[in-house]
């Protein structure tokens, strides 16, 4: 069974948003047998800033979709949409 890295952009629903707080409400809803590898942090206009986790998810799962479905009922998120996605 391989795996799935996929960068997924987060944006959150305004710049007050506590992105600390989001990346720990984020990755308390992960699927099962998925991982974060790290986040970034964007610069997106007008003090916003989105968060761009690197997920990686078991090949047998699917797809991102779980992921990007479990991130999308987050408060605070805006919008959830996958920038790539690679074999490890």
């Amino acid at each position: 069974m391989g795996k799935v890295a996929a960068k997924i952009k987060v944006m959150p629903e305004s710049p007050e948003v506590d992105l600390d707080d989001l990346q720990e409400r984020l990755e308390g809803v992960l699927p099962e047998g998925t991982k974060i590898n790290g986040f970034e942090r964007e610069d997106v206009a007008f003090g916003l800033v989105a968060l761009t986790p690197t997920v990686i998810v078991p090949d047998d799962t699917g797809g991102t979709e779980a992921v990007e479905e479990a991130f999308a009922n987050v408060d605070d998120v805006e919008s959830v949409s996958v920038e790539s996605t690679g074999r490890l």
